[in-house]
């Protein structure tokens, strides 16, 4: 029987690429492996990072990325914590893709946060842990204050990346076919930032950036996929949405689609 499912998830790793589904290049992918294998070098070519102090601190909730524990995330944790926010990671372990049963425990996961805090609470999440803060916001609108991605494929093709085989893998089901359904580009009902990468080796730009109306605020930031977990240009940028109120984003969503209609 183990033997039949290994076949079931090798068949699933094997499939083809879809026909016109475009993905990062290999040499950005070789810049991922060397940022993960070297992250300290990164941290020290960037310099002194400069946390934005908020004048109303957060209760935050960091979400990893796919095949990542929190601990990838501490230099964030740490960071955002020193400067006042009050900071909590997803409770679950090892991000190892969607299932009912982890998305059902996430929600009360953030329930009992929201609860804590006595006050709403921010959704961090990177990559695959962002999808799944968006989904969480869609539900839980009255304990999600806002909700920033990073490196996250919610918009486009869900091929759109050079991680989807390794996911089928280990995952066990189609990166399009998840047991939590969803409209993955649709935007949650709270203020809503993507930042992506032009770095970005794993998932493409427009993957992560999206389209206007599928979140309210872009935002570009330069570092790899595997570095917005702890690069401080990373970390600035999270600070500096954090240290805005959530209606600001909103705001600026506005402005866009008034300059759109204008253009048009």
């Amino acid at each position: 029987m183990l033997f039949r499912e290994w076949q079931r998830r090798q068949s699933l790793a094997l499939r083809p690429q879809p026909e016109g589904v475009s993905t990062p290049p290999s040499r950005l992918l070789l810049k991922e492996l060397a940022s993960l294998a070297a992250p300290a070098v990164f941290r020290m070519a960037y310099g002194k990072i400069d946390i934005a102090a908020p004048d109303q601190p957060r209760a935050v909730m960091l979400l990893p990325g796919f095949g990542s524990h929190p601990w990838r995330m501490a230099p964030m944790h740490k960071a955002l914590a020193d400067a006042g926010h009050s900071v909590t990671d997803w409770g679950l372990g090892w991000n190892l893709g969607a299932s009912e049963d982890r998305f059902e425990r996430l929600l009360s996961r953030i329930r009992r946060v929201s609860r804590a805090e006595g006050r709403k609470i921010t959704l961090v999440g990177w990559s695959l842990g962002g999808v799944f803060a968006r989904e969480a916001a869609k539900r839980l609108p009255d304990h999600v204050e806002m909700v920033i991605t990073m490196g996250s494929p919610f918009s486009g093709d869900m091929h759109g990346n050079n991680g989807w085989r390794i996911y089928h893998a280990i995952a066990g089901h189609p990166v399009d076919e998840p047991p939590v359904s969803g409209e993955f580009a649709a935007k949650p009902p709270v203020p809503t930032v993507a930042m992506w990468s032009a770095q970005d080796g794993v998932v493409h730009r427009h993957c992560a950036c999206g389209k206007a109306g599928e979140r309210d605020h872009a935002m570009s930031v330069r570092c790899t996929h595997m570095g917005f977990a702890w690069h401080p240009a990373a970390i600035e940028a999270v600070s500096r949405v954090l240290a805005e109120s959530p209606e600001s984003f909103t705001h600026l969503a506005t402005q866009q689609k008034s300059r759109d209609k204008l253009d048009s």
